[in-house]
């Protein structure tokens, strides 16, 4: 008897379930007797996914010695907040591999129970890696799903905060939660991002990286239409705004939607600084993305095509830098270009230690070699050198990595056609900014289409006495933040 052999007769499927579980070293299925009734009874379990000292002391003494007729009655005895009594065989095969344990009785094949035994294994809250900030909470997401909505939730402590939660992932069957504030959010924002989960057709779903490329509306554009990120204070900030939030199990970084292009260069430290200092420093930013993308294919389009454009005094300068250089200056600069993103790839990859003294000592020692070897002007070694230095002021790091792509486009084109070639790459890098989407919102909105009232908070931050309304993309259902005369008094 046991639910093994009630499932072969209605579920045909069970038989081969059966086989692989039995092969599973961590599979085990116990039979025992009830002492007051002298009913037996059998529990199974994925040893490897349970808390068995929650089996030992709150499940097995009570099922032993506590009298019970029929299957539903363990629920008066068991303490246990989650006890299921199902007669669902499908459900079997979930619940094992979600950390519950089977109960079954032997004179009734059609009735078990699942009790939640979970073993819960993770890393405890750690500070931030990726968004590093000197000021501010010090609080970052873990893997686990649940640690992280409780992050979220002792921030937001308001009934309005609704959590969804749905299964993707053929062979994973990874959680991923939805947050958003029912009061304030947008409902066709939820709807869509709902639907493109539940759309979603992969076998399995290991991290949130996964989820941004299956749902973003553009897949074959280098920029991320979803805002990642590991910190809790900015989830809590968006979703007061009326963002989207998506948790998903077994990744540290939480996604945001619908999200623009100037919010991936706005760091959340700078809310923490008084407005004029946040604006200086995002404005750097913005300057130094424009300068890591341009400055290179300037140079080589100066050299190539435009001699007029370079001052007198700079022109010597330039002429006795290169005066030994076989390379032309697309070549000297692609060379430059590619070591740097060899040294950064290394860097990453190695541990931490190593990792650095590669990226210092090796850049240090071949810039040095190539000059002196005549391969490379020391005038590009230093463009090229603050070109990498500027691309590291990008706070997301997905949005550095395609900042560091669009270079070589622009380059090529400044070899092929100069300053012309340079416009028109601009042009067509801003025809598919314009036409990009995120959650069906425009990806460039405030600059375009023009919102006056969202600038507030783009380019610049204005003080928080001037952000009284919710951004107008969003569409929120309560667009008013707080009453004007509120602060003024």
């Amino acid at each position: 008897m046991g639910w093994f052999t009630k499932t072969q007769n209605k579920h045909p499927n069970k038989d081969a379930l059966e086989e692989l579980l039995r092969r599973s070293h961590d599979f085990k299925k116990v039979s025992y007797m009830n002492v007051p009734t002298n009913k037996s009874f059998s529990i199974s379990f994925i040893s490897t996914l349970i808390d068995e000292s929650i089996l030992q002391e709150n499940v097995l003494p009570y099922l032993l010695e506590k009298p019970f007729a029929k299957i539903e009655d363990v629920k008066k005895f068991i303490t246990l907040a989650d006890i299921q009594i199902s007669n669902d065989f499908s459900k079997i095969e979930q619940k094992l591999f979600n950390g519950y344990v089977l109960l079954s009785l032997d004179d009734d094949s059609d009735h078990f129970a699942f009790l939640a035994a979970q073993k819960e294994i993770g890393r405890s809250i750690t500070t931030p890696e990726v968004e590093f900030s000197v000021i501010g909470p010090k609080e970052a997401f873990v893997e686990s799903i649940d640690q992280n909505v409780n992050l979220i939730r002792k921030r937001l402590p308001v009934k309005e905060l609704i959590v969804e939660e749905l299964t993707i992932g053929s062979l994973s069957k990874t959680k991923v939660s939805v947050l958003y504030l029912e009061s304030i959010v947008d409902p066709i924002n939820v709807k869509t991002v709902m639907e493109r989960l539940k759309n979603v057709q992969f076998d399995a779903i290991t991290d949130s990286s996964y989820i941004v490329q299956l749902i973003s509306d553009n897949k074959n554009s280098p920029f991320p239409q979803l805002l990642d990120t590991e910190r809790p204070d900015r989830v809590t900030a968006i979703l007061a705004e009326g963002k989207v939030a998506i948790f998903v199990d077994g990744s540290p970084h939480a996604l945001i939607a619908p999200t623009t292009l100037v919010e991936f260069f706005s760091s959340f430290e700078d809310y923490f600084l008084n407005w004029m200092l946040s604006s200086f420093f995002r404005l750097i930013r913005l300057f130094s993305v424009a300068f890591s993308i341009l400055v290179t294919p300037v140079y080589v389009a100066t050299l190539s095509y435009h001699y007029e454009l370079i001052p007198k005094d700079l022109m010597n300068t330039l002429v006795s830098s290169r005066r030994d250089i076989p390379l032309p200056p697309i070549f000297e600069a692609l060379v430059l270009e590619l070591t740097i993103e060899l040294l950064r790839e290394a860097g990453a990859r190695l541990p931490t230690k190593v990792g650095q003294t590669i990226g210092i000592v090796g850049g240090i020692v071949i810039g040095t070699a190539s000059v002196e070897a005549g391969l490379t002007s020391n005038v590009l070694l230093i463009i090229v050198a603050l070109a990498a230095l500027a691309s590291f002021t990008t706070p997301v790091y997905k949005m550095g990595n395609a900042i560091r792509l669009l270079r070589f486009p622009f380059l090529f084109a400044a070899e092929l056609w100069g300053l012309l070639g340079i416009v028109l790459c601009f042009c067509f890098l801003m025809t598919h900014l314009i036409r990009l989407t995120s959650l069906n919102r425009p990806f460039l909105e405030p600059l375009y289409p023009p919102r006056l009232t969202d600038l507030k908070d783009s380019l610049i931050r204005l003080p928080f006495s001037k952000q009284s309304l919710r951004p107008q993309i969003l569409r929120t259902k309560n667009p008013v933040r707080y009453k004007k005369s509120d602060i003024d008094e």
